[in-house]
């Protein structure tokens, strides 16, 4: 079956599933800072693939608000004292499918200017 056959959801599903793909052929040994968001939540994860296991998270949940680009502004700054503090400074950015723009980059932006490498 052809990609324009599959709704929007299975596209994105695709596009997370190559992301993820792709980011562990390229280093295996770093974290990744997952990115879901939904239409009235955005939640970011840093996550050990060797471990199993979600070692930093935050989300719109956790400050009780809805998703916008400023609270997405809050949650990188959020996540990337969380990860500092735990002496996470490297990871892998893996956007979860969505495209790099708006909330997602407002995330990554700030999470970048507050002390994380990616």
């Amino acid at each position: 079956m052809k990609q324009s056959n599959i709704n929007r959801r299975a596209k994105r599903v695709l596009r997370h599933k190559r992301i993820t793909r792709h980011l562990k052929e390229i280093d295996s040994q770093r974290l990744r800072l997952v990115i879901s968001k939904s239409n009235t939540h955005l939640i970011a994860q840093i996550v050990d693939d060797n471990l199993g296991k979600t070692l930093v998270a935050s989300s719109t949940k956790q400050l009780k608000k809805t998703a916008t680009i400023a609270t997405a502004k809050l949650i990188g700054e959020d996540i990337a004292k969380k990860a500092v503090a735990q002496k996470i400074h490297e990871v892998a950015f893996d956007r979860g499918g969505s495209p790099y723009h708006g909330q997602i980059k407002a995330l990554a932006e700030a999470a970048r200017a507050n002390g994380l490498k990616f």
